[in-house]
């Protein structure tokens, strides 16, 4: 490791949870010194629970040629099933650990069955699938399918308790956030299948403690990417769903406190959605992977969870909304400093939503394997913002890791106006402000640096994948096919050229993009005619 990966651990660590630190050490000894091969405990009792679907995963298991379809890389298991297959990376990996497909709509019992069973007589070769994460998935999937088709099968119950003693002991205290609250919510289910008091006490003072540091006052998951909040809120919808209909076991104050939780983070759900039913795909977030924000809206309505309608705060996203566009503007810190795996460097970043046609878009991800690919998606030069000398604002690195952070200083806004300054750029001995000023038909955009920078610095702007090249005119930048012109005052250099926009996991489109040069001020001025 050179000096450079050294400083940047260093510093990576020094932003973590006591705890974190703790269980890394912990567990990395245990595994290591304690190697004793334990005996499976067998499920002392065990009955299906009364189980009713929110909404169905769509179908990632072919039963045809035993095929399946993460990511969009698609496998057929011509001859048996290899649960370790790992050619397309640890993600496609964990997936089909997962078991999602076990709840897809086109699955049968018998198919399910076999599956299970395949999976169990593997268990002592797995490798990823006896991890903490995919356990904790593996155990909703398993106890809503057993229980949707009423099966009680001894080895089936004995493994999944199994696993369960497993994830008790090693819970992912180490990572935090939104791995723990799996964790969590899995140990419900795990509880309520085997009516087991430890395993329900565990996961109700995690839940109770988690969702109140992760679930922020105006509802959003503290993450900050929308597609992670609807994961987790899927998971509180469920959590409250398997209560409601289970509740001669146990009867308690937890239903309130989750359809509080639920009803903030609709609240936000719905204020980030855009009116097409998308999300922005700020942060981690990209397409086909979590509950669409419809289904969770539908699914909490017949829950008779109510909406708070809280105003967007210290999640740090505004929406400004008009019967021509929608923009969503980012003027928030990253993330929670000891949990920035899903974090990018895109502070003051925005997307512009016109006539329900995407036009300036945040480029998403398409991938979570540490290569430069993963680096490039979450740098301060993917995303519709400021970058300095070629510098990151804040210090992505090693696929899910963060080193130094932005962080947003002298917030201030009205009916018409925000502006904020962040600090990315004071090892630089840079400050940069934006502020956001809108009518009906014009959004003004205005970055001022607190020093020239030899016009070392530059304004991206992403344009969506559906909109032709745009005609560069004089000052101007002219979308012909959207009636839309962007004017820049103070610039030295405009420079179309082409990026690549995620459409999903390893599926991009090229689309073409503006890169602004200038000094120390840039005015930009985007013209938005209605019709």
């Amino acid at each position: 490791m050179d000096i450079r990966k050294i400083k940047l651990l260093f510093i990576t660590i020094l932003y973590l949870k006591p705890v974190q630190v703790y269980y890394r050490l912990y567990y990395f000894l245990r595994n290591r010194l304690f190697r004793k091969k334990k005996g499976k405990k067998k499920a002392a009792n065990c009955s299906p629970v009364i189980w009713e679907n929110g909404f169905n995963y769509g179908n990632s298991f072919l039963d045809k040629d035993n095929s399946f379809v993460f990511l969009n890389l698609s496998h057929s298991f011509s001859d048996k099933i290899d649960w370790n297959y790992n050619r397309f990376g640890k993600l496609w990996a964990y997936n089909l650990n997962y078991f999602d497909f076990l709840n897809q709509e086109n699955i049968s019992k018998e198919t399910g069955l076999i599956l299970i069973q395949d999976f169990i007589e593997n268990d002592d070769l797995l490798k990823d699938g006896k991890e903490p994460y995919p356990i904790s998935l593996r155990g909703i999937n398993w106890v809503k399918f057993l229980s949707n088709n009423q099966l009680k099968d001894e080895l089936i119950n004995n493994t999944l308790y199994f696993h369960y003693s497993i994830l008790f002991k090693n819970l992912e205290y180490h990572l935090l956030g939104n791995h723990l609250l799996e964790n969590a919510f899995s140990l419900l289910f795990g509880a309520y299948y085997f009516q087991d008091e430890k395993l329900y006490t565990k996961s109700y003072n995690l839940l109770i403690s988690e969702l109140n540091e992760q679930v922020l006052k105006d509802g959003a998951h503290f993450e900050l990417s929308p597609m992670y909040h609807q994961i987790i809120l899927s998971r509180v919808l469920d959590s409250i769903q398997l209560i409601k209909l289970n509740s001669t076991w146990k009867k308690n104050d937890l239903i309130s406190f989750l359809e509080h939780k639920a009803s903030l983070m609709i609240s936000w759900l719905q204020n980030i959605t855009f009116r097409s039913g998308k999300i922005p795909m700020v942060n981690d977030a990209t397409y086909n992977i979590a509950p669409s924000s419809n289904k969770l809206f539908s699914y909490a309505k017949n829950l008779g969870i109510l909406n708070q309608k809280i105003p967007l705060s210290d999640s740090g996203y505004r929406k400004i909304i008009s019967d021509n566009y929608e923009l969503l503007i980012d003027v928030g810190n990253v993330g929670p400093d000891y949990q920035l795996a899903h974090a990018h460097s895109d502070s003051f970043n925005f997307e512009l939503i016109k006539g329900g046609n995407p036009i300036f878009v945040d480029t998403g991800i398409s991938t979570y394997e540490k290569n430069k690919r993963r680096q490039e998606e979450r740098s301060t030069h993917s995303h519709n913002t400021v970058e300095i000398c070629s510098q990151n604002q804040t210090q992505v690195w090693g696929g899910f890791r963060v080193a130094r952070r932005a962080k947003i200083i002298n917030l201030k806004e009205d009916n018409l106006r925000i502006s904020a300054t962040h600090d990315g750029y004071k090892r630089k001995d840079f400050e940069h402000q934006r502020a956001f000023e809108w009518s009906d038909y014009d959004i003004t955009i205005r970055d001022v640096l607190n020093k020239s920078s030899s016009n070392k610095a530059q304004a991206h702007f992403h344009l969506h994948s559906s909109i032709i090249k745009p005609i560069l005119k004089n000052d101007k930048v002219i979308l012909s096919d959207r009636n839309i012109s962007i004017s820049f005052v103070g610039h030295s250099k405009i420079k179309i050229t082409s990026y690549d926009l995620s459409l999903g996991f390893n599926k991009t489109n090229k689309a073409f993009k503006l890169i602004i040069d200038f000094d120390k001020n840039l005015k930009t001025l985007i013209n938005l005619p209605n019709g």
